[in-house]
């Protein structure tokens, strides 16, 4: 009868497993015969309420089922995972007749764009780039442009210091005090890079683009700054009959100083720029004799140059990286 029983058991459980399709049926399976209260479980349970001269011999076929079945359930699941191997693979073949999907290549940015044909028109009048560090001493970017202490744009307002007397510059001039400080007259460079004030709205942000130039040499006046700026402004802008004008102003870093606008396409004045004759005192900063050389310096708003050259009316576009604006700028130059 005991004989039989193991039988039974073992045909049946056999029958399940081979009905099996999924790894969770099988695991069902494995339950109802293996699991605590399963029925290979049960007969091993039995074992110890045989009489002592049987025990010996149940025991054994007991353990002989429940390996076969471990077996079985073995190769079972092997076979299930080899099946649903060979399914996903036939779901997820590619045709490799099929046509492509292409590749969306991007643009560059129309920031990159303006600062390209900046870099290319001062370099058509003898201008070189010069770069340097966007954390600067207090020194490079206040004190040796002649700024007092009392300036209001050191105030905390306009200003992002850091430690140890450090700050994010405000502008690119401290390259040229930099690049002066190593290389004796004549100098003419252009410093375009990123500079960092505490503004924020529709026509400012926090980081912006900045490119200022410096030009020192003997005999260099007020004439020369005029003349490369109108020559830039007319050629980036590519309007020959541009009107430009010098408005005067003031720098602590230029004497004279002037700011200057341009005139739109409605007539009215837009102002784009800052320059002046360097002043004698960044001139003695940069160890450079003000009785024997002169020079001039300017500074332009790559971002505002940006906006005026492809009509865009908020500054923050610029900035939210919205593929559908940048796409726009496909194919400039």
């Amino acid at each position: 009868m005991e004989q039989q029983q193991l039988a039974i058991v073992l045909e049946q459980g056999l029958a399940e497993l081979s009905s099996t399709k999924t790894i969770p049926e099988l695991e069902q399976v494995k339950s109802r015969y293996l699991g605590k209260s399963g029925q290979i479980s049960s007969l091993m349970q039995q074992i110890k309420s045989i009489a002592p001269e049987s025990r010996k011999d149940f025991g054994a076929k007991v353990n002989a089922l429940k390996n076969e079945f471990e077996i079985a359930l073995d190769e079972r699941k092997k076979h299930i995972i080899q099946l649903e191997m060979e399914q996903s693979l036939l779901n997820e073949t590619i045709d490799v007749t099929l046509s492509g999907r292409g590749i969306s290549l991007g643009t560059l940015h129309p920031v990159t764009l303006s600062l390209q044909r900046m870099i290319r028109i001062f370099n058509t009048l003898g201008f070189s780039v010069q770069d340097g560090p966007e954390i600067e001493t207090d020194y490079y970017n206040f004190e040796a442009l002649n700024f007092p202490q009392n300036h209001p744009a050191r105030a905390m307002q306009d200003t992002f210091f850091t430690e140890k007397l450090s700050v994010l510059r405000t502008h690119t001039s401290p390259i040229q005090i930099r690049f002066a400080e190593a290389n004796p007259p004549p100098i003419k460079i252009i410093a375009p890079g990123r500079v960092y004030r505490v503004d924020m709205d529709r026509t400012h942000s926090p980081m912006f683009h900045q490119l200022e130039g410096l030009w020192i040499d003997k005999d260099i006046s007020f004439a020369n700054l005029k003349g490369v700026l109108i020559q830039f402004l007319r050629t980036f802008f590519a309007k020959e009959d541009l009107q430009v004008r010098f408005r005067a102003s003031f720098f602590p870093f230029t004497e004279p100083s002037a700011e200057i606008d341009i005139m739109d396409d409605n007539g009215r004045w837009l102002e784009v720029a800052g320059c002046g004759m360097v002043h004698p005192n960044v001139l003695k900063s940069m160890n450079i004799d003000s009785k024997i050389y002169t020079g001039f310096a300017f500074g332009l708003g790559i971002d505002r140059f940006t906006m005026l050259r492809y009509n865009i009316n908020d500054l923050r576009l610029i900035f939210d990286n919205e593929l559908d604006f940048l796409e726009q700028f496909r194919g400039q130059a």
